[in-house]
């Protein structure tokens, strides 16, 4: 009869940080998923940092905060193009966030799919109108 296994230094190494060898490759956690949410909010976080700071400079840069002179502003293509991606952006960063909130807080699936179905629901109608609302003030009634 011969003994246990012995476990090679890839088992080991497996065995410490919740990953198989396949995993590893894939570059997946013990969770069974990859990076992709922490990926997208980084990269929208970068995003709506770079296009908040374009807002608020365009703002500043304006000779003044009137309805008529924001229209005209929200009319151009370099007005309407950036807010309208500051906006889906928005939207598309909180959507992420709420998705990792509710898999690490949420226990069952059926729960969690659930509030993903709610929240995913929530931010594309609050999207949709926020850009609906967008083109009516730079485009008129």
């Amino acid at each position: 009869m011969t003994g246990p296994k012995q476990m090679g230094k890839h088992d080991r190494s497996a065995v410490a940080d919740g990953k198989t060898a396949l995993g590893r490759v894939r570059g997946l956690g013990s969770a069974g998923h990859g990076g992709e949410h922490w990926i997208k909010e980084r990269v929208s976080s970068a995003a709506l940092l770079l296009l908040g700071t374009w807002f608020l400079v365009s703002l500043l840069l304006l000779p003044d905060l009137q309805p008529a002179t924001l229209k005209a502003w929200l009319a151009s293509p370099l007005g309407f193009v950036p807010m309208a991606l500051f906006t889906y952006l928005s939207f598309e960063h909180s959507l992420e966030g709420v998705k990792v909130i509710v898999d690490d807080y949420q226990g069952d699936e059926g729960g969690r799919m659930t509030w993903h179905f709610v929240s995913l629901f929530l931010h594309v109608g609050a999207g949709a109108l926020a850009l609906y609302a967008l083109a009516r003030i730079a485009f008129g009634a």
